[in-house]
């Protein structure tokens, strides 16, 4: 899967969000150490995501962009 990042640069380094997974955050001093974290912080989300629908009814559809 693809997700767009917005990266968020201070002096102390590099946050970096995803708008599209609401309060996925992660940061790094670098932007490949950022990029990492927030692969890591994406695969956390997605699981939480997960165990939290884990005894609903749940679907996946196919959407064009």
């Amino acid at each position: 899967m693809k997700y767009t990042v917005v990266f968020h640069r201070t002096e102390e380094g590099i946050s970096v969000s995803v708008p599209g997974l609401p309060g996925c955050w992660s940061e790094g001093e670098t932007e490949e150490d950022a990029l990492t974290n927030i692969q890591d912080a994406i695969r956390e989300y997605l699981a939480a995501v997960a165990e939290m629908n884990r005894d609903r009814e749940t679907h996946e559809i196919d959407v064009a962009v």
